[in-house]
């Protein structure tokens, strides 16, 4: 395709625009994590907004879960 007829892709046409996301927010409930603390290994349940410290022992340290999905990575 020469340079001339090439036409830049508008936001609203498919691409990943802030319409489209603020619409995928209200449609999809916000996900809570669920961390495990170093110090006393329980589990702490976060939103995006949330204080990163445990409610039981106030540690400040937190571990993500590992994931209950099969992952499977192929190797070349």
């Amino acid at each position: 395709m020469p340079r001339e007829e090439y036409q830049v892709p508008s936001a609203g046409a498919g691409g990943a625009s802030s319409g489209n996301r603020i619409m995928r927010d209200q449609i999809e409930p916000p996900s809570n994590m669920v961390y495990r603390c170093g110090d006393c290994g329980g589990a702490v349940t976060l939103n995006k907004d949330a204080l990163v410290a445990c409610p039981h022992c106030a540690g400040r340290v937190l571990y993500k879960e590992r994931t209950k999905r099969m992952v499977q990575f192929e190797a070349r």
